[in-house]
């Protein structure tokens, strides 16, 4: 920062100010100077220095000039290089003369006691506050970036507190580590001059997004933030190591809401003499994609998908993947784990910290992330809203994509993709605004708006998942397709399986292939759903960078629940739970040609060839039945990036 100050001496006096390292003190010399000088001569101390300014046209000349002429605009600027060893060491003298050059007219005189002052945090992101970074004071992305990060410390310490961001203790030394550190560093000789104080200060809008405790000998005290604007510290001791740890308070709601500034001014008689300033930004929460590593895997477990379980289990046992189990007790007979949470995660150089979104559906899963995910370096994000919740807002419609390059411009963690109405119907179901801002704000995996209110349940993963792939851009979009369904189907029926019948062994009523197709209505709603899929693919390609021959097309129908929303007929395949090239897919009990599942052998030969591993559950009357698959009914947390979000180019 400009650190520059106005000093008024006063002949016949001796001033005595504190100068700070790296500050400029402007002295008029014309002003006080007595009727009939002609000229000046200045004299300092070793390690005190000056220039002499024209401040009518901007000249400045070092000494070694003797001697002045005295005319309106001269201004003496003076610096001084090393910290004073005691109190007004420092020396200034400005003699002035008349027209007898030999003789003085009258003097003034400065005595400096010079300090050094900074204010520290790691600004060259290596996880150590290194001291004065000539670039702690902006915030710069990118792997030749600068600037420091501060984490929302919301995870818990101990079992018996809440969150460890909504209150002013401090609790372990582990609730220190997830904090920013941040250190006021002085020298100056050991008798300091009375009347200073170092007051460290933020802004009013600031104050609500963090909190900064000071490490005490035997303690450590919120003095900033939260309610505090400013806390002063008496600067009395010359060499000195104040030292302080950052958390955040909240995550941000606005993309202009993302830095933090802390300002350190040296005080006297209630104003600053000196001036620093360093600046943070809140790390973002970070979706993993499907083509992250799993590392667990969790499921609801009620009275009624004993069956499934079973199914379930074997298959991600064969994924390899822990697998947690939340028993009825603990469920509330609510069994949609993938609608009540999300995983993601912060990093900062000092810290990792997995964070689960909690939405605001508040259902029998409501007290799930708080109850057995939060904990130590586990942090939670309660979602909360003052508006209408609707199906939409449930994170069965929040995904994100894998990494994708976009006409030039790199996304490395991927996009989020939430569900919404058309633009054209304002009044249709939409996420609620809180949730959208935060997912907005976040920066790193900028949102694409899809559109889903098409459906009863209305969630994005009702019609799309990615999938790991080894060639071209390492994944491929699937896509429901009732246009494929009914090129499947006519194909067999002209085959001749028109017979052959669906849902065969699915605890419900079977149907023919003739049947199905000769159902006009039916057909004619199906239409509709594809335009309303190609719609969105259409957004896909574009946001995504995707060609077509990174979409796979799967067989899918839909059936109206009312005349303007559709659920899935059969089990959506769709709707998939992906850990690693591992596939747990909803069973779509389609008809048997040849002793082989049609649905099912299509989507094989689609997806095989990827090397990928093809399981089909039966989640018929466990999840299909009551408008929900495999991936609703369950939730996976992920391994993380190994690129750091900060070397993101943005």
């Amino acid at each position: 920062m400009s650190n520059q100050r106005i000093v008024h001496l006063e002949c016949g006096k001796s001033t005595q100010v504190l100068y700070v390292l790296g500050t400029v003190i402007n002295i008029d010399i014309y002003k006080p100077s007595p009727p009939g000088c002609r000229s000046f001569e200045v004299t300092t101390s070793p390690g005190v220095n000056y220039s002499i300014s024209d401040k009518q046209n901007g000249s400045v000349v070092t000494h070694p000039a003797i001697r002045w002429a005295l005319i309106k605009d001269s201004l003496l600027r003076v610096t001084v290089g090393q910290v004073s060893s005691a109190a007004n060491d420092g020396k200034v003298k400005v003699t002035f003369y008349g027209d007898d050059l030999d003789k003085p007219v009258d003097k003034m005189t400065l005595e400096l006691t010079a300090v050094y002052v900074s204010l520290d945090v790691d600004a060259d992101r290596d996880g150590i506050v290194e001291e004065n970074n000539p670039n702690k004071s902006s915030w710069m992305w990118g792997p030749e970036g600068h600037g420091a990060i501060l984490l929302v410390n919301c995870d818990k310490e101990l079992l018996t507190t809440q969150s460890d961001n909504m209150d002013d203790k401090v609790y372990s030394f582990a609730d220190l580590a997830d904090m920013s550190r941040m250190i006021i560093r002085t020298e100056g000789p050991k008798l300091m001059p009375a009347g200073y104080t170092l007051n460290l200060h933020i802004s009013p809008s600031d104050k609500k997004k963090v909190q900064l405790f000071r490490h005490e000998i035997s303690s450590v005290t919120s003095v900033l933030g939260r309610t505090k604007e400013l806390t002063a510290m008496d600067f009395t001791k010359g060499h000195n190591k104040i030292i302080f740890s950052a958390e955040g308070l909240a995550f941000p709601h606005n993309k202009n809401a993302t830095l933090v500034t802390f300002n350190l001014s040296v005080v006297h008689q209630q104003l600053p003499i000196f001036t620093d300033q360093v600046v943070l930004h809140f790390a973002p929460w970070i979706m993993t994609p499907n083509t992250q590593a799993p590392e667990e895997v969790y499921v609801c477990s009620v009275l009624h998908n004993e069956k499934f379980l079973i199914e379930f289990k074997k298959f991600v046992t064969k994924a390899q993947c822990k697998l947690t189990i939340l028993p009825e007790s603990e469920n509330e007979n609510d069994i949609w784990m993938q609608d009540e949470i999300e995983f993601g995660y912060i990093d900062a150089p000092h810290k990792f910290m997995n964070i689960v979104m909690d939405s605001p559906r508040n259902r029998g899963l409501k007290n799930f992330a708080y109850k057995f995910l939060l904990g130590r370096d586990f942090g939670r994000i309660d979602l909360k809203s003052d508006g209408e919740i609707n199906s939409l807002d449930a994170f069965g419609n929040l995904e994100v994509s894998p990494p994708v390059t976009v006409n030039g411009k790199e996304y490395p963690f991927g996009r989020i993709v939430i569900g919404s109405h058309l633009p054209i119907h304002p009044k249709g179901r939409k996420m609620v605004k809180d949730t959208q801002d935060l997912l907005m704000a976040q920066s790193v995996q900028s949102p694409i708006i899809l559109y889903s209110d098409w459906l009863y349940v209305g969630h994005v993963d009702e019609f799309m998942t990615f999938v790991p792939a080894p060639d071209r851009k390492g994944f491929r979009l699937l896509l429901a397709s009732p246009l494929s369904f009914y090129s499947l189907f006519k194909r067999l029926q002209k085959e001749g399986h028109g017979e052959a019948m669906m849902f065969d062994n699915a605890f419900c009523d079977p149907i023919k292939i003739n049947d199905i197709l000769k159902n006009q209505a039916l057909h004619e709603r199906n239409t509709h759903v594809q335009h309303c899929i190609d719609w969105n693919r259409d957004i896909l390609k574009v946001e995504l960078g995707l060609d077509e021959a990174d979409i796979i097309d799967i067989p899918t129908l839909f059936k109206p629940t009312d005349e303007t929303h559709v659920a899935a007929y059969f089990p959506d395949m769709v709707n998939m739970i992906v850990l690693g090239k591992y596939l747990g897919i909803p069973k779509p009990f389609g008809p048997l040609i040849n002793g082989e599942c049609a649905l099912e052998a299509v989507v094989r030969s689609a997806l095989e060839p990827l090397g990928l591993d093809c399981t089909f559950v039966n989640d018929f009357t466990s999840y299909h039945k009551r408008h929900g698959e495999v991936h609703c009914g369950s939730n996976v947390r992920r391994k993380p990036f190994t690129l750091k979000w900060w070397n993101m180019e943005i």
